[in-house]
């Protein structure tokens, strides 16, 4: 039934979850995405700005016509702006000159003040976006410092909103949360409310390089050699927020820059998603995490924000290749995408030999994997054909008396380097299935080609 809202804030919550059907294809279990890109200010953090903004009024630390006073990557401030136009407050934020332009430009298109402070200094110094925020609220009259890091009405939002969304919505069956993890909120609220229904559920959390939960979590140590500058936005910390419960958390897996980039394009292309940097970090860190699936497992990897955000970025070739990141090494999806666009050719077992090597001559191919029942079962070459004529074996014998093993079947995404390794003298092929699920088969001549071509 069609439903009339009062406000912007009341359209918080509801999003989907999308089944993942090309980028995750080499793991068993079924992958989904949560996308929280629908929601009005189009990031997840509209939740928990919204719970900690009621938090506030209802025990008198933000009062009628105050400042909201927040350090953000950009997406909680764009939660925030969205209450205070509807609530009436100023809102001032402060971030750092490592987020995307974008997300500036967003907070003040909403009336929020910005300002900018150094990414590559400490969390203590003066000038980081931490003690300047806390500054900020402290000489401002009226002012309300939200502090998302520490607040635990932060985790609260995502106990109350966000997993019993993805629970009823997967009628319970959920196995495996993935989250991004920078201040902890989303991943400990979502962990206390499915640990309490399944204590089984796996709570994964996204790490990127150059933060320190992953060691932390392990060890216990808070190691300052882990600290240092990274690309990556919205997920990994310098210091420990008080809303990383370390406890609900099974384990942290960190994903670097490079792969957090290049897969949040990959997602776009492969799935149709239009999703945030740590969206790529968070399927990437899920490959990386395969072995910890099995078939039947229900795994629901959250995706924080929408692509908009960072077409300045990750999404724009130039920024892409000043950072070598646009990888021009040929994979399989490149080289099938040169080929000439034809039907997969195979040959029937049952076929006789002078049956088959008509059919190499009407395609003009050397080699062909061999069908039995639409499944592949061999493979036939140029080579196989002669050493059966030399060995005067007649030319009625059947294909699968002297086919070969099959081609080996490897991923779309598999690079040159590693191609090549699998094309020799005893294996002239390799078969790939393209993300519409065509076949192809790519050959040593594909291999020349996609190098001298």
């Amino acid at each position: 039934m069609k439903r009339v809202y009062n406000n912007i804030l009341e359209t918080i919550g509801n999003t989907p979850i999308v089944k993942l059907n090309n980028i995750c294809k080499e793991i068993e279990a079924d992958i989904y995405v949560k996308i929280e890109s629908t929601n009005p200010g189009n990031s997840v953090k509209d939740r928990m700005a919204l719970s900690m903004v009621n938090a506030a009024e209802k025990d008198g630390s933000l009062k009628p016509g105050g400042t909201i006073v927040e350090g953000t990557s950009g997406n909680t401030g764009m939660g925030l702006a969205l209450i205070g136009i509807v609530r009436g407050y100023k809102c001032i934020f402060v971030t750092t000159d490592k987020q995307s332009k974008e997300k500036v430009d967003i907070l003040k298109a909403v009336g929020a003040e910005v300002i900018v402070c150094p990414t590559d200094v400490d969390a203590t110094d003066p000038r980081s976006y931490y003690s300047t925020s806390a500054r900020i609220a402290s000489e401002t009259p009226g002012a309300w410092y939200v502090n998302q890091y520490d607040n635990p009405y932060n985790a609260v939002g995502h106990y109350e909103s966000t997993a019993p969304e993805i629970w009823d919505q997967t009628d319970g069956k959920i196995t495996h949360f993935v989250a991004g993890v920078g201040t902890g909120g989303t991943i400990s609220g979502c962990g206390k409310f499915f640990k309490e229904k399944n204590p089984e559920i796996q709570m994964l959390g996204i790490d990127t390089y150059g933060s320190v939960l992953k060691k932390y979590h392990e060890t216990g140590e808070l190691d300052e050699k882990e600290i240092y500058p990274y690309i990556t936005e919205g997920i990994g910390e310098d210091i420990l927020p008080e809303n990383v419960n370390f406890d609900i958390i099974d384990h942290f897996e960190k994903v670097t820059d490079k792969d957090g980039a290049v897969y949040t394009r990959m997602l776009a292309k492969e799935e149709g998603i239009f999703a945030g940097y740590s969206a790529g970090s968070a399927i990437k860190g899920v490959l990386q995490m395969k072995d910890k699936f099995k078939k039947g497992d229900m795994v629901v990897i959250l995706l924080h924000d929408h692509g908009s955000r960072y077409v300045g970025k990750v999404y724009n070739d130039e920024w892409m290749k000043e950072r070598g990141w646009l990888d021009a090494t040929p994979t399989a999806k490149s080289i099938v995408e040169m080929k000439d666009l034809r039907e997969f050719i195979t040959v029937e077992s049952s076929m006789s030999l002078s049956e088959a090597f008509a059919k190499m001559k009407e395609f003009d191919i050397s080699q062909m994997p061999v069908s039995e029942n639409n499944e592949i079962v061999g493979s036939l070459t140029e080579k196989d054909l002669l050493s059966a004529l030399l060995e005067n074996i007649t030319k009625d014998v059947k294909v699968k008396e002297i086919m070969s093993a099959p081609f080996e079947k490897i991923h779309i995404n598999e690079k040159l380097s590693d191609i090549s390794k699998k094309i020799n003298k005893t294996n002239s092929a390799v078969i790939v299935e393209d993300i519409a699920g065509m076949m192809h088969v790519i050959t040593e001549y594909d291999l020349i080609e996609a190098i001298a071509g």
